[in-house]
């Protein structure tokens, strides 16, 4: 139904849920900043010959300050057995307005058509790279493009963590009163991307945690609640990254179908 907010929640097993939770993230942190370095340069796009069995091609996109590396192990995940052509994308760590980048983005998705011979692609955004695909996919017309936007930790209503980062200009747009939160609360009548916004309640960017769901009238969304991590173990927990791959292997609500009776209905 166009404009129905669908919560599920994907349970992950812990004990002493905070504390857990913080101790994983720090695993996690100690990881990205190894791999880092790996993903600092833009990759190559793939050949225009091999075959992925007809599913649709995914294009990652990584968050503020960060780069592909933190996809290695989501990458594996949907790439399994060759099913699908999986792709990330770079945009300039100088990047001071993520509209600039939505745009560079839309070209993006463009040669990434051209070049495989499909008519959409999937967009898988962590951070603010969920952020870039919604304004892409919202208010440039890439709604004819995206067949479905996941998001990972993505302040969708903005987020009033760390207010000393206010002097970056990113950092600002991010806030619950900037120019692109109002420009992604306007009507989007007829948007055809489906969006999965995934979300935790111990993730320590999003504050308030909720801003991480997607709420407008006009969009097709579910929202799936993974409890137990924080901010970075959104893009590497097996659960979720195997949560994200049946999303777009399956037709919707995916969260709910794919997870049968560990994932209960708001």
């Amino acid at each position: 139904m166009r404009g129905a907010v669908v919560g599920v929640s994907i349970p992950v097993p812990v004990s002493g849920a905070a504390l857990r939770a913080g101790v994983l993230e720090a695993v996690v942190l100690g990881g990205h900043l190894l791999l880092y370095p790996t993903g600092i340069l833009q990759e190559k796009p793939a050949g225009t010959g091999r075959k992925h069995l007809g599913q649709t091609p995914a294009l990652l996109l990584h968050g503020f300050t960060d780069n592909r590396s933190v996809f290695v192990l989501l990458r594996r995940t949907l790439a399994a057995g060759g099913r699908r052509q999986v792709e990330t994308y770079n945009y300039s760590p100088f990047t001071r307005d993520l509209r600039v980048t939505a745009r560079h983005l839309a070209r993006r998705v463009e040669e990434l058509c051209e070049r495989t011979g499909r008519d959409q692609v999937d967009l898988v955004g962590h951070s603010l790279g969920g952020l870039v695909g919604r304004y892409y996919v919202q208010c440039l017309g890439g709604d004819a493009r995206v067949r479905t936007l996941v998001t990972l930790g993505t302040p969708h209503s903005g987020t009033r963590v760390a207010p000393f980062m206010d002097a970056h200009p990113l950092v600002r747009q991010m806030r619950p009163d900037s120019e692109v939160m109002a420009e992604l609360r306007a009507p989007a009548p007829g948007c055809r991307t489906r969006c999965v916004a995934f979300w935790s309640e111990f993730d320590e960017l999003m504050d308030p945690t909720e801003t991480a769901c997607i709420e407008h009238p006009d969009l097709l969304v579910e929202n799936v609640q993974v409890t137990g991590i924080g901010h970075l173990a959104l893009a590497a927990h097996p659960a979720v990254t195997a949560a994200v791959r049946r999303t777009l292997d399956g037709p919707g609500p995916a969260a709910v179908e794919s997870l049968g009776d560990a994932a209960s209905v708001a």
